[in-house]
């Protein structure tokens, strides 16, 4: 077979169902050799939608996600998505066209060094330049993106490479390779500091979700007592109608959850990335940290744990719910209830039915409509703090948020993905800032007969940073927009289109939107 060939073969050894890309001319033996596998090929709008949306069917599914761009612009169109998954800790796999191994030594039309490019933020990568390799480098790319902690990889093919021939065939896809137990000496530390603390609190991070831990965390949670404060991309891995949730760090209107810890006299954070949250805005260094993760924790002043557990975070949090069920450890059981009862209310207040729209005035709206199972994008902007803070989350990865590389333009392209991965409902929640920046792939929703609801919080303005500039200065400069009229944008689409006008037509909007066909929903908000 051509090499082409061996590499979809490869993609469908691996499970691949989708690849979302742009055609490009030096791609042409690879798109035909998809067109005759059971590989989907999704041609979309605009690369970097491409790679969000592979990032996002990598947060979703915990499989790697597949991107396709050509060389040059195509390539560094896609870059911005890539680096999304790296530091997202997402799945991913960014395959690139290149020209011809001839050409590749001048200076040539469209090529730059990619390999260089991608190397920063990637895992690994390299050039296809035999065809007899390729099997091997896709089964190291898929096993490399997949492995704990996950990210991207990237595989470059020449399109002269493509057309060779090679008798190679796919490499069977394996099973992934388990983390070891605890350490017993270090959970007897862990054991020690618990035993010694009145206070504790539990700090859940991108890696208790991604590692299916939540189960365990949940236990743990249930046999001790001790309270839960989540990262914004931890959410749902302990549900917020717990009693023992703070929600996310900075949730509360005077930031209780950050003053819980404050207050805690042990931190125990479980698949903690400093790239999530820095720990300065939450560690005034005096509690004890505990640190337990796949990897050992950066070098940080404002993070610096006495005892790391480096092991399975859910075979960890397991063995020291065993201790807590035999040991009995008495912690106090009231002192974070008040910063409980005030995040709660505070997420749960509510505006008269005149006032007008604000972020977190809808939200309690967009949760009742939608079940703890479905699924809401949030893209990058003032709604995405308001999202993070005051959306309750019931489930794990039910509320994904970009917030290692904080990527403006996910939420369209990755409510594409949501819908293609989950056999639940999906919203992407934008700002008008980040919608436009990828609302083309409307069209690529449309076409593959997706049916995910957007809702865009129009302020016609980059609000985040005009908050900021305000908040540092008292005025803002440079961040003012202007929009089309957002409806119509929607009805060109095929699809169904509201600019509710009072809190009541929002509330009917949403319950035709959420769970129906393809829609739209614009929320002018101040």
């Amino acid at each position: 077979m051509k090499a082409s060939d061996l590499l979809v073969a490869c993609l469908e050894r691996e499970g691949v169902d989708h690849v979302f890309g742009v055609p490009g001319e030096e791609l042409e033996d690879l798109l035909f050799s998809i067109r005759d596998s059971t590989v989907t090929f999704v041609p979309v709008r605009h690369e970097q939608g491409a790679a969000f949306m592979a990032d996002v069917h990598g947060r979703l599914t915990g499989d790697a996600g597949v991107c396709l761009g050509t060389l040059g612009p195509g390539a560094t169109n896609l870059l911005t998505g890539v680096a999304d998954a790296h530091l997202d800790k997402s799945p991913l796999v960014a395959i690139t066209g290149q020209g011809g191994l001839e050409r590749l030594h001048q200076e040539s039309h469209q090529a730059i060094d990619v390999l260089r490019m991608f190397g920063p933020v990637t895992k690994w990568n390299t050039q296809l330049d035999s065809p007899d390799i390729v099997h091997e480098a896709v089964r190291k790319a898929f096993k490399v993106a997949e492995y704990e902690k996950p990210g991207a990889t990237h595989l470059e093919l020449p399109e002269d490479v493509a057309a060779e021939a090679t008798d190679a065939r796919p490499l069977e896809r394996r099973e992934r390779v388990p983390f070891a137990a605890p350490n017993p000496e270090t959970l007897a530390r862990v054991e020690e500091r618990l035993r010694a603390a009145d206070r504790p609190i539990v700090i859940a991070g991108n890696g208790a979700v991604r590692t299916h831990a939540a189960t365990q965390l949940r236990e743990f949670v249930e046999e001790t007592g001790i309270p839960v404060v989540s990262t914004y991309m931890g959410k749902g891995a302990v549900s917020d109608a717990d009693e023992r949730s703070l929600m996310t760090l900075g949730s509360g209107s005077d930031g209780e959850a950050t003053a819980a810890i404050s207050r805690s006299d042990l931190v125990l954070t479980v698949g903690y990335d400093i790239a999530e949250h820095d720990p300065a805005d939450w560690n005034d260094g005096t509690a004890v940290l505990v640190h337990v993760d796949s990897e050992p924790a950066e070098v940080y002043e404002a993070y610096d744990p006495e005892v790391e557990v480096i092991a399975d975070s859910g075979r960890t949090l397991q063995a020291l719910t065993d201790w807590a069920r035999s040991a009995e450890p008495s912690f106090e059981t009231e002192w974070f209830q008040d910063y409980r009862a005030r995040i709660v209310a505070d997420v749960e207040r509510t505006p008269s039915e005149t006032a007008p729209f604000t972020v977190a005035g809808v939200l309690p709206m967009l949760r009742d409509v939608m079940a703890p199972e479905d699924v809401l994008v949030s893209d990058v902007g003032n709604h995405k703090m308001e999202i993070a803070q005051r959306f309750p989350t019931y489930e794990p990865n039910t509320c994904i948020i970009s917030n290692g590389l904080a990527s403006m333009g996910i939420a369209v392209p990755g409510g594409l993905a949501g819908d293609l991965a989950v056999d639940a409902n999906v919203v992407a929640a934008t700002g008008d800032g980040g919608f436009l920046m990828n609302a083309a792939e409307i069209e690529t929703a449309t076409r593959t007969g997706c049916g995910y609801t957007i809702v865009v919080f129009n302020d016609d303005d980059y609000g985040l940073i005009s908050k900021k500039q305000r908040d540092h200065t008292g005025e803002s400069f440079g961040t003012g927009l202007t929009n089309p009229d957002l409806v119509a944008f929607a009805e060109s689409f095929g699809i169904d289109g509201y600019r509710p006008e009072s809190s009541a037509e929002l509330r009917d909007a949403l319950e035709s939107a959420v769970g129906g066909d393809m829609a739209l929903v614009e929320v002018p908000v101040e």
